[in-house]
């Protein structure tokens, strides 16, 4: 004989049945579908059922059995719990049920309905593509939406049942997303985006139910929200006042389960250089890892902790590590491993933003410590970086500091960085290279760059390069005569500070230098912008060469140069932040109007010699509404010896004209 009927089939329902089996109490717990049987883990006193039940089923089995029945579905399954009720009356059966917490809490431009099918009336109304997380069994009344077999995307469980009922009713090819959540925000964001979804329609599913997801993936997307409001204004307990009714009941008077006397504990745990044993771990990281239920991390970080006793999950994604908690509530004290330091170049940022409560960050000892300390060097002056999957200007960054370190991500990374080093002729810096930290295969190595240029190493390590001679100039303002010019137009040197100034470069700039000539501008900007990139476009072949030849003689690693006339040679370049337009070639409205399509708050910088140059740039801003438009005009003289004396010869005054698309150029 069962003392508990339990209808599951969500989070807090396997939460109870949990505890039902920890109390060992006879339980009979029922999934209504062979997926949620799955996620039941049946044994000791818990039998774990799969098959629906109609009204009349359930009131057969209830008479057959003097138990409590608790009901703990789905918010949205009103009419099994119409069911379990009536069923309960008829029988005489006790009923609890368990309600999940609302987060229906006024979201700003969201639209609310009661319904489906006001929901469909509403989007009747708008234009605009639609994706829907109601749920197969809603889409009938979506059908009344018009044209709605090319504006809606429906997600739905991967079951053929499911896909042969959406595919009678005309839903098919990239209109039917098949498959099983829960969803991050990520994972969310990216659908929307690519269905260039308008409109989200989703219910209430509360925070298990992966809402919070929901709402700020379509705030992100720029995606309006169509909440429809739970079908049934319903009474009943929380999951964690029936938690307590069951210990009390059925646990002879103790309290609930740890889980709910004790709030979640989340912890992001550094865990050293790992090595397998755990040596470079902090004692506060030991200790909680020592005391959590639940470990999360990666293999190798796994194998640097004790794990008898406790659940285990090898995972590193944050929106599936996020998707487990929520899942599983009957953890509640989570460790997730992170290689080196939690602040340092670690997943650490992106879990704090979608892992539920409070999270508490346990520092480690990251990779830079355990290098310098190895190479018996202070790390207080190194540049840090990483190319780890991201772009970082290392040529640029060495040729600036005494000491840069970073993290590479790809196993010919040391070997490129030294064949870059020597094409540069940076050959009188250190290069020092380690891999695999505190591992049996450990290997650090140093010497010049000539040393590296066959490396052969991890597809992971660390770097390091000295350079006893840094450049210690951190204004612009090279010299016009030491480029390279031959017979290609230059932009002078007062011209070119002005010009730039005018510009506001920022470190990270994306900047183009349409009509880049000898590439005087390309090149300062590229040394301004040192961790940002420049493309300079060139139509002239002798200027393109000459390019080339200026770029490896002042090591400008971020500038890349592009042979072509513009605008259609800008067209495949990534959007840029800034602009310098030294020449035209009679396109300057067309490179104008592509500019503000690739970025509508560019910042642009203009340079004119002649009048009417100047009249057709300004002719261009306005037509095209750009704003904070200025002008200047500069004229400089320089001194040239006469015998005893210095004669002052003018240079041609030159119109340099700056405007921002919107109002302001991209921050």
């Amino acid at each position: 004989m069962y003392k508990v009927l339990l209808f599951a089939g969500t989070a807090e329902g396997r939460k109870i049945a949990e505890y039902l089996k920890e109390l060992g109490v006879p339980a009979f717990a029922s999934a209504a579908t062979e997926y949620g049987q799955s996620l039941l883990r049946e044994g000791g006193s818990l039998t774990v059922s799969g098959k629906r039940m109609d009204e009349g089923e359930m009131e057969k089995f209830f008479a057959g059995e003097d138990a409590l029945v608790i009901d703990a579905t789905h918010p949205y399954a009103a009419a099994v719990t119409e069911n379990i009720r009536a069923a309960c009356e008829k029988t005489g059966r006790r009923y609890l049920r368990v309600l999940r917490d609302s987060t229906l809490t006024g979201h700003e431009e969201a639209v609310y309905v009661e319904s489906p099918e006001e929901a469909a009336e509403f989007l009747s109304g708008t234009e605009g593509n639609i994706f829907l997380t109601t749920g197969s069994k809603e889409l009938p009344a979506f059908c009344r939406v018009p044209d709605y077999q090319e504006r809606i995307f429906a997600r739905v469980l991967p079951l053929p049942e499911v896909v042969k009922s959406c595919s009678g009713l005309g839903f098919q090819g990239k209109h039917l997303i098949c498959m099983q959540g829960p969803f991050s925000r990520e994972i969310n964001e990216a659908m929307l985006r690519q269905t260039q979804a308008r409109y989200l329609v989703t219910k209430d599913t509360g925070a298990a139910g992966g809402f919070p997801e929901k709402v700020s993936a379509a705030e992100a997307a720029g995606c309006r929200l169509v909440i429809i409001g739970r079908p049934l204004q319903e009474e009943g307990i929380s999951l964690e006042e029936c938690l307590r009714y069951l210990g009390e009941t059925f646990g002879e008077g103790r309290p609930p389960a740890e889980a709910v006397r004790k709030p979640r504990e989340t912890a992001l745990v550094g865990i050293g250089m790992g090595g397998g044993d755990g040596r470079t771990m902090t004692e506060e990281a030991r200790a909680f890892c020592a005391s959590a239920d639940l470990l999360i991390g990666a293999g190798r970080m796994l194998e640097s902790v004790p794990h008898e006793g406790r659940t285990v999950l090898k995972e590193y994604r944050p929106g599936e590590i996020a998707a487990y908690l929520r899942e599983h509530p009957e953890y509640r004290r989570t460790a997730v491993l992170l290689s080196g330091d939690v602040g340092f170049y670690s997943g650490a940022k992106k879990l704090l933003e979608v892992l539920p409560g409070d999270v508490r960050l346990i520092p480690g000892i990251s990779s830079l410590v355990y290098f310098c300390s190895k190479l018996g060097m202070s790390w207080e002056d190194v540049k840090i970086t990483s190319r780890h999957g991201r772009e970082s200007n290392l040529i640029g960054l060495i040729g600036r500091n005494r000491k840069v370190f970073a993290l590479l991500g790809k196993a010919e990374d040391v070997r490129e960085l030294c064949r870059k080093l020597t094409g540069y002729g940076m050959t009188e810096v250190t290069v020092h290279v380690g891999e695999c930290f505190t591992y049996p295969e450990e290997r650090i190595e140093s010497g010049p760059p000539e040393q590296f240029l066959e490396y052969e190493g991890q597809s992971l390590s660390t770097v390091l390069v000295e350079n006893p001679k840094p450049e210690t100039v951190v204004t612009h303002g090279i010299p016009d005569e030491e480029f390279l010019r031959d017979k290609v137009p230059m932009t002078k040197e007062e011209v070119r500070e002005v010009s730039l100034s005018k510009l506001h470069l920022r470190e990270d700039s994306r900047i183009y230098d349409v009509g880049a000539g000898s590439g005087s501008v390309s090149v300062e900007m590229a040394r301004m912008a040192l961790c940002g990139h420049v493309w300079a476009v060139e139509k002239n072949p002798a200027a393109v060469e000459l390019l080339k030849r200026n770029r490896q003689k002042f090591r400008a690693d971020n500038l890349t140069v592009v042979e072509g006339l513009a605008p259609e040679a800008l067209e495949e370049l990534p959007p840029p932040t800034h602009a310098f337009i030294g020449g035209s070639s009679g396109n300057l409205q067309e490179i104008v109007e592509l500019l503000l399509k690739k970025n509508p708050r560019i910042r642009l910088v203009i340079n004119a010699i002649t009048l009417e140059t100047v009249a057709e740039v300004l002719e261009v801003l306005k037509k095209l509404e750009l704003e904070d438009t200025d002008i200047v005009s500069v004229t400089a003289a320089r001194s040239k010896e006469l015998g005893r004396y210095h004669m002052m010869m003018g240079q041609n005054p030159v119109y340099i004209i700056s405007a921002s698309g919107g109002g302001r150029h991209e921050a």
